[in-house]
């Protein structure tokens, strides 16, 4: 079984994906992790070095080596590897895609509470701003999101909802 979390950055996709896999007894993987060490810098590095294009062409043949290489695992998807290469047929093709649709305010107010520095799309933002920002991210990729096979929308997201779903397929 193949298990692929999608949403906004800072929706819960790595804590809830690691305790799902765990859960599961399955692999993690958080996709820009093992971006990271494919190139051997941080994604904000990348970001700032080779610009977003480099790092969506790293993400997508990322997401296709470990979806070739494992089996069955539980995959944290980064907030736009759905947008692009057609990454969201390719995962609903090959795996369960689960959206993790979280309120703006609380995603803000999670970030808030991290180095919104980390986060490239976000990095320089004004906190103000902020939930501004991700309502304009997420109207962006809402139609991607969308196309996941299961929806799960909340402020908290509880792991026996996704495991309870991901039953049903």
């Amino acid at each position: 079984m193949k298990i692929f979390l999608v949403g906004l950055p800072g929706c819960g996709k790595s804590t809830l994906g690691k305790q799902l896999a765990e859960k599961l007894t399955l692999p993690f993987f958080d996709l820009d992790t093992e971006i990271e060490k494919s190139v051997g810098l941080p994604v904000k590095s990348i970001f700032k070095r080779y610009g977003e294009s480099f790092f969506r062409k790293e993400e997508s043949e990322c997401l296709q080596r470990l979806r070739e290489m494992s089996t069955g695992f539980v995959m944290a998807t980064g907030g736009g590897t759905p947008v692009f290469f057609d990454n969201m047929a390719y995962m609903n093709k090959n795996g369960i895609t689960v959206f993790l649709d979280v309120p703006a305010t609380e995603i803000a107010n999670r970030i808030l509470k991290t180095s919104i520095e980390e986060r490239p799309l976000f990095a320089g933002v004004h906190p103000e701003e902020l939930k501004d920002q991700i309502e304009f991210l997420r109207s962006q990729r809402i139609p991607f999101y969308r196309q996941a096979q299961i929806h799960l929308t909340g402020e908290m997201i509880p792991l026996e909802e996704i495991v309870k779903e991901i039953s049903k397929n």
